[in-house]
């Protein structure tokens, strides 16, 4: 972790220091109080709750001082405080010192779907010669992005950072925090769309990580997406194209599935090229491997570097996790969903052997003036695709319902619950031993309890 000591905390974020020894150092830093370890920093930043009601809490789960807007009363006299403008701003400032401090080459990430899992094939396959930095999680807006820089170390030598957005304007402020060196846009899709009055909308938010890109950077772009591609145009430095057209500098043929193994294909980077098993049963993925190996490419690995780690790679936590269950299969997509991610997952997964394929599908979110239409258009994909029950989870999710029925499949297969809470008390008795399940909803349907109502009891 970046370390900093009380006096210079506050002569970074130009606070005033209200007490506490100068001298007093920190090395790890929050804005959560329910997940303080002793020694850290903690930001009160206002938000639905605001930070400043909970600076006393931090102090007691072991806290050694807290930044704060307005003045408060320590809990005692040793405990550092320091009074800054606006304490977002203050944790940027800080994170961009961090920076400064071990200035290591950047790569950013954003695009409509696949940020998360191309962050972390890109930090595995990078590591190969890199001692590697990634953003934890989904730490991907403001504060988040802040918080993984500040826990660089002096012998990283690389961050792997995703920087998302909901609206316009965040993904520049995110760059002004840490310029990406290797600037990535995995895709340009209809999601957020509650923000944006059409794709291209979406399409210029997402080229602000080259707009704020360092002197120098490198574009990796999707080949594939034309909304993407469209943004080499404007681009005067080097760009690496990763997908399935023969023009790209990466890319991908001749797939052939493996069944729950995953699949092998040809993947061509440069002017090398070779086979290799990409060990994950969602082909949606393939395009996050391309992007991953783009930004290798663009940091001069050779084919010998990467190739051999492709195989390992691992899915992340809730995002395409495949896992035995009871008696199922169980495919852990539950950490969010939008309409081209869902499609994928589908259309993917159908051509995998089970007893049934049974879709848990939940509302997904901030789509917009089109979400009816688009709800509609998954279910009627779970029924095309083969699907042979659906589990609609929200008051969106019965429009999947009403789709997937519009386009013929059995009522008596189509379940309705209005939450999650209420499918997760029932989905034991809908599934059977043999059945492959799909779970996949937006991060404020909170899924996940479905996918702890199938685990077996007592595994988390």
């Amino acid at each position: 972790m970046a370390a900093f000591r009380l006096d210079e905390v506050a002569r970074i974020t130009g606070g005033r220091l209200l007490q506490g020894p100068p001298s007093l150092t920190f090395r790890s830093y929050s804005i959560d109080s329910r997940t303080i370890v002793p020694g850290e920093l903690f930001f009160a930043v206002p938000g639905r709750r605001d930070g400043h009601d909970f600076v006393r809490d931090a102090a007691g789960k072991g806290a050694a001082g807290a930044v704060v807007s307005r003045p408060l009363a320590g809990p005692d006299p040793g405990f550092g405080l320091v009074e800054a403008r606006d304490t977002v701003t203050a944790l940027q400032d800080l994170a961009r010192a961090a920076l400064l401090r071990r200035p290591v080459k950047i790569v950013g990430i954003t695009g409509s779907v696949g940020k998360t899992t191309t962050k972390e094939f890109t930090a595995a396959l990078l590591s190969s010669r890199y001692r590697v930095l990634r953003s934890e999680g989904n730490f991907n807006n403001h504060l988040g992005l802040a918080l993984s820089l500040l826990r660089l170390e002096p012998e990283h030598e690389a961050a792997v950072l995703e920087m998302g957005m909901s609206a316009p304007g965040e993904i520049s402020a995110l760059t002004r925090i840490a310029p990406p060196d290797v600037a990535v846009v995995t895709s340009v899709g209809p999601v957020h769309m509650e923000f944006f009055s059409s794709l291209e909308g979406i399409a210029r938010a997402k080229k602000e990580i080259l707009d704020g890109a360092a002197a120098g950077a490198v574009a990796v772009l999707n080949g594939d997406d034309p909304l993407v591609r469209e943004m080499a145009a404007g681009w005067k430095g080097r760009t690496v194209m990763f997908g399935l057209e023969r023009s790209c500098d990466v890319r991908a043929s001749d797939v052939r599935r493996r069944g729950y193994e995953g699949s092998d294909l040809t993947l061509r980077y440069g002017r090398e090229e070779g086979r290799v098993l990409f060990p994950f049963v969602n082909e949606a993925l393939v395009p996050n491997l391309l992007a991953a190996a783009a930004v290798c490419l663009a940091f001069g690995l050779g084919w010998q570097e990467i190739a051999p780690l492709i195989p390992s790679l691992k899915p992340f936590s809730m995002r395409g996790v495949l896992e035995e269950a009871g008696g199922i299969r169980l495919y852990d997509d539950s950490y969010n969903s939008n309409p081209p991610a869902l499609e994928a997952v589908l259309r993917s997964l159908a051509g995998l052997p089970a007893g049934r394929k049974v879709a848990v599908l939940a509302d997904m979110l901030e789509l917009g003036e089109g979400e009816q239409a688009l709800h509609r258009q998954a279910g009627k994909t779970a029924a095309e695709s083969g699907w042979d029950v659906l589990v609609a989870v929200g008051p969106l999710a019965a429009l999947i319902a009403e789709g997937a029925a519009k386009a013929g499949m059995d009522a008596a297969a189509i379940h309705l619950f209005p939450d999650s809470d209420a499918a997760a008390a029932s989905i034991a008795a809908i599934v059977r031993p043999g059945d492959l399940v799909l779970v996949k909803g937006s991060r404020g349907m909170r899924t996940e309890k479905i996918i702890a109502g199938l685990r077996p009891r007592g595994k988390e």
